[in-house]
């Protein structure tokens, strides 16, 4: 399975942050979409991720201020990234090494989508379900042979 199977079962739908929003405008976006993960892009390009990981740092870091800071200040810069041909098991791999829930993708340079281990974990699942049903289909189309 490749990550452009994965992207076309889950779509490509893109949540975004600007940078310089405020971390507190990040966690909203995050909630109003039930999102872990928000790509931050500045003039068109991919910069960093902010996901609950960076948001938990902040909050042990800054306490009850957490909330006023830049999300520039807490994204993971320079994220690692997927591309559209990528395997299963490499990104699997890429994002075991690097600790990472969510990895963006990207085609020819543009942002083509985001897949998180759920996304993995759902595309697996249901190549196997349908393996499993065609396996159970051929095995029932088998002729009986009589017994001599």
């Amino acid at each position: 399975m490749k990550v452009r199977e994965i992207l076309a079962l889950k779509g490509s739908v893109i949540f975004s942050v600007d940078p310089e929003q405020s971390l507190r405008e990040g966690v909203v976006a995050m909630a109003e979409h039930d999102v872990g993960s928000l790509v931050c892009i500045q003039s068109g390009r991919l910069v960093g991720m902010l996901t609950f990981r960076e948001v938990l740092r902040a909050i042990r870091a800054h306490g009850s201020d957490w909330g006023w800071g830049k999300v520039a200040d807490v994204m993971a810069a320079n994220p690692p990234t997927a591309t559209l041909g990528m395997d299963v098991d490499e990104l699997r791999r890429l994002m075991l090494e690097t600790h990472v829930r969510y990895l963006p993708v990207v085609d020819n340079g543009s942002l083509a989508g985001v897949i998180s281990f759920h996304d993995i974990a759902k595309a697996v699942l249901t190549e196997q379900d349908q393996e499993n049903a065609m396996l159970k289909a051929y095995i029932h189309d088998i002729p009986q042979t009589a017994a001599h």
